[in-house]
């Protein structure tokens, strides 16, 4: 009998190590693991990781590099939308993770296979991403999820592997670790408590190294940052280079406590440095070029489409609709950002830009070129006047309520 072929969406972590072994060991699959790199693995890590595919037994092993697709389809916006989940978070994972289930479901196809896995639990959003994706791009193949079928715990998984010869790492098995380009995330252990810290032992990697400040210029065309200190940079490189920049100064390290896709409340522990300066960076340069109701309603919908996309709902056509309208808003967002970076925190000093809005004869200050002081005058009273006939119209009220008339519509004095 002809095994089944299973596209395994693998990082080398405990849960999708745990599935490796799962399908070849309890459903007699043929396991062929693929390993999209949104940015998140150094050279040496995607070696493990293939090295770890062969000596689990997998047919095949393939490396996505999705980088440069990430930045372009994802990112962006997320910059240009100055997209912050709870107002703290830069949405790491969501931006991600639509692009890694959509490379695997399409090399799965391309390759003939009966179906795919992945390796996301039961309770948190992954799992209805990767599901939402699947059926989505390849609605045909049977979607394998062992972790969230049977319900075990990270220990569970590390003692089944350990009965069959693979050891997994200590802090693997307390934590989840999720690296990518937008930034890491830590779930696990102490994330379950809203009111315990998460340990600065729980993210991979030593932090606030340096000490003093650095003055950073990142320079934007049409929304999208293309050079830093005058270097012009591919996307991912500079998002990763304001990153590691970011995170030698000890910044972007964080907490979002948020709703998750299923209604119930989930805690995250997250380092994104370089999104949270792009955004920061972006977010002021916006503010001199764009009008008020520009940002108002971009910055509205903005926030819709990064709940969207939290929720993997990526391929509702509303989202292209969102993106034309956010591109198009973008237009004159060109120039530059100063960002200072000192030992835990940045400032955005200085925006630049050929359509800033503050010309000569429109500066804010103690006078302006652009009206007399008695055009002013008049400006305040007319803009006053519909609060003051408001007012006075319920001062009469109030006075006719101490007769006993309480005219229709009109409440009491607070």
């Amino acid at each position: 009998m002809k095994r089944p072929k299973i596209i395994l969406a693998f990082s080398g972590g405990l849960d999708t190590t745990f599935c490796a072994l799962w399908l070849k060991n309890e459903v007699g699959a043929e396991v062929v693991t693929a390993t999209v790199d949104t940015g998140g693995f150094t050279k040496k890590e995607l070696a493990a990781i293939k090295a770890g595919s062969k000596a689990l037994g997998a047919s095949a092993h393939y490396e996505l590099d999705g980088r440069d697709e990430v930045f372009a389809r994802f990112i962006v916006p997320l910059i240009q939308g100055n997209i912050l989940r709870g107002r703290v978070y830069p949405l790491s994972v969501a931006a991600e993770r639509v692009l890694q289930a959509e490379l695997v479901a399409k090399l799965a196809v391309k390759l003939g296979a009966e179906g795919v896995c992945h390796g996301s639990t039961g309770a948190g959003n992954d799992q209805i991403r990767f599901d939402g994706v699947f059926q989505a791009v390849a609605p045909k193949l049977k979607v394998h999820t062992p972790v969230r079928d049977l319900g075990w715990s990270r220990a569970q998984e590390t003692e089944y592997l350990a009965k069959h010869g693979v050891k997994v790492a200590p802090k693997t098995e307390a934590y989840s670790v999720n690296a990518g380009l937008w930034g890491t995330t830590v779930g696990g252990g102490e994330t379950h408590d809203p009111w315990i810290e998460v340990p600065d032992a729980a993210y991979p990697g030593e932090s606030g190294s340096i000490k003093g400040t650095k003055d950073l210029v990142i320079g934007f065309e049409k929304g999208i940052p293309v050079s830093l200190d005058g270097k012009a940079m591919s996307g991912a490189a500079l998002v990763h280079a304001v990153g590691e920049l970011g995170r030698s100064y000890g910044l972007g390290r964080g907490v979002h406590m948020g709703d998750t896709i299923l209604g119930i409340k989930g805690r995250i522990g997250f380092e994104a440095s370089g999104p949270l300066i792009l955004i920061a960076a972006h977010s002021e340069l916006e503010k001199l070029v764009l009008t008020r109701w520009q940002s108002f309603w971009k910055n509205h919908i903005a926030d819709f489409y990064g709940q969207m996309l939290h929720e993997g709902l990526y391929f509702d056509p509303v989202m292209r609709d969102i993106e034309a309208l956010i591109t198009s808003s973008q237009q004159t967002v060109t120039g530059q950002a100063r960002v200072r970076l000192r030992s835990g925190r940045f400032d955005v000093t200085g925006v630049k830009s050929p359509y800033s809005l503050v010309s000569a004869g429109a500066s804010y200050g103690e006078t302006s070129k652009l009206w007399t002081g008695a055009e002013a005058a008049g400006f305040a009273k007319l803009h006053a006047l519909p609060m003051t006939l408001a007012r006075q119209a319920r001062l009469k009220a109030e006075m006719t309520e101490g007769n006993g008339l309480t005219p229709v519509g009109i409440g009491r004095k607070p």
